[in-house]
């Protein structure tokens, strides 16, 4: 699906991986959310949605969460309900991060990720992380509200070399050339 697609419900980012072998420190992966308002839709997110929080008005929040990957399929869920969220916010960006204990970990150092971005039963994003492999967190997708209140989603599979704490800084300022 090309960028630009109107979302239009229940969004869905859907997460997998393959656990870490039984001698090594677990992976331990986590989709984010962060909202941004109409009068800074690049500065500091409004909040910051992940683990199993929820935003303050309940429109997103992690439906499933693993620490381990273990599990059968996509084993951590995160929904945004954009058609309810207040006026006043004009973006919202989804991302994955990597905790980092235990040493550096990379999506290519980790087997059989993927993330599915979903509405309703409309495919919006499907990836591997493959073009990111050597980055430790990356964003997936970006939600922008246009005038007339309708969303738009846009994939932005854009790697970053940061911890959890930082990634949530960062992800959604304006691209760098």
């Amino acid at each position: 699906m090309s960028g630009g697609d109107t979302a239009r419900g229940k969004i869905e980012v859907r997460l997998k991986w393959d656990p870490s072998l039984w001698d090594r420190p677990p992976h331990h992966l986590d989709i984010m959310a962060t909202t941004y308002s109409a009068d800074a839709p690049h500065g500091r997110p409004v909040y910051v949605v992940h683990t199993e929080s929820r935003s303050p008005d309940g429109t997103i929040n992690m439906s499933r969460h693993s620490e381990t990957g273990l599990g059968l399929g996509f084993v951590e869920v995160m929904v945004l309900e954009l058609d309810r969220l207040a006026p006043s916010f004009t973006r919202v960006v989804v991302g994955v991060a990597i905790h980092q204990s235990g040493g550096p970990k990379f999506f290519g150092d980790i087997s059989n990720t993927g993330v599915l971005v979903v509405d309703g039963h409309r495919e919006l994003l499907k990836d591997d992380f493959g073009q990111v492999a050597d980055a430790t967190a990356a964003t997936v997708a970006e939600f922008t509200r246009d005038a007339s209140g309708a969303w738009e989603f846009h994939p932005m599979v854009r790697g970053f070399d940061s911890d959890p704490a930082v990634f949530t800084v960062e992800m959604g300022g304006a691209r760098q050339p």
